[in-house]
């Protein structure tokens, strides 16, 4: 039986305003989560993830920020829109951006670029609340009326001395992050906790490297939209195969092309299929195989009962044999 992954409502109690663009919304909402956990929600006909800046381990309600983005549709309309008493559909709790069970004694470094402070909050509540851990934090941010939490990571910091300590960047006063600053945090000893925009996120990856952090105690959370798929001058050879992807009452056929994922298949069949996160974290577009094999990049989202019953998160999923047949299932 495959979990759910529908969407249930949720109703707003409170909206409160962190910064001139960045909204939280607090939610009555009856679910286990884990700290750094998102949520999926069915807003303005399309899906978008957002994560929880609440913990579960120190937070009474459920909280997600959003932080409005220019021309945004989805964010826009929560922002002008959504008031207490309103409700939306959402997807249970997801995600893997969670602390780790077996390191409750390492050291955790977090590095936070603008709105990517939401989920990292949550995890430094709740290192703090249930494990003995020191944490660092950098929270980078354009100046100081955009820094989101300021003042709740100082009062938590304040409540926690000589465990919690807080680096506020701001590039109007410091300049951009460089690999110097972050050079200052980087401890191959400790696990660390990633999330910001992408070249952010690209400098301190590159920067721990160097620093000889392992890949198995650096987490990223990745949440960018995806990037319009732009039209090759020659498009790739097609191999010998085919997909078919079975959508809303339509089935289409397109050939097979090295590389492509069946959502991007999808997509060239002209459809538009469900996706979020497109990091293999939501389960937005999990579909059924009902012919063929397809083998997925990465899989934080899927039980292995439901692999072994023919899902797959068709952002990850390749095609391994010649013919494939994918459903989405309403």
């Amino acid at each position: 039986m495959a979990r759910d992954h529908g969407f249930h409502p949720v109703r707003i109690t409170r909206v409160v305003d962190e910064t001139p663009d960045t909204r939280t919304f607090a939610l009555d909402a009856r679910f286990p989560y884990r700290a750094g956990q998102f949520l999926t929600f069915k807003v303005c006909g399309t899906l978008r993830s957002y994560s929880m800046s609440s913990s579960p381990d120190t937070d009474g309600e459920v909280c997600v920020t959003v932080k409005r983005v220019p021309g945004g549709l989805v964010s826009g309309w929560m922002h002008e829109r959504l008031r207490p008493g309103d409700t939306l559909e959402a997807t249970l709790p997801g995600g893997s951006f969670c602390l780790r069970a077996d390191a409750t004694d390492r050291p955790l470094v977090a590095y936070a670029g603008g709105s990517g402070i939401t989920p990292v909050f949550s995890l430094v509540k709740s290192a703090l609340a249930t494990t003995p851990r020191n944490v660092r934090l950098l929270a980078a941010h354009r100046s100081a009326d955009a820094a989101i939490f300021r003042e709740a990571l100082d009062a938590l910091a304040a409540r926690h001395p000589g465990r919690l300590t807080v680096r506020h960047h701001l590039d109007d006063r410091d300049g951009l992050v460089t690999a110097e600053t972050i050079g200052t945090l980087a401890d191959s000893d400790a696990d660390h906790y990633l999330c910001g925009p992408e070249p952010f996120m690209a400098l301190v990856e590159a920067t721990l490297k160097t620093f000889r952090v392992a890949s198995e105690h650096l987490f990223v959370e990745r949440f960018t939209p995806a990037a319009p798929e732009e039209t090759p001058v020659a498009p790739p050879e097609p191999v010998a195969g085919s997909v078919t992807v079975d959508l809303r009452g339509g089935r289409r056929t397109v050939p097979q092309r090295p590389g492509e994922t069946l959502l991007q298949s999808a997509r060239r069949a002209g459809f538009t299929p469900p996706f979020s996160c497109e990091s293999g974290d939501c389960a937005t577009c999990m579909a059924r195989l009902t012919d063929g094999e397809a083998k997925m990049r990465v899989n934080n989202a899927l039980d292995p009962d439901e692999v072994a019953e023919g899902y797959v998160l068709t952002c990850q999923a390749e095609p391994t044999t010649p013919d494939v047949t994918v459903v989405y299932e309403d």
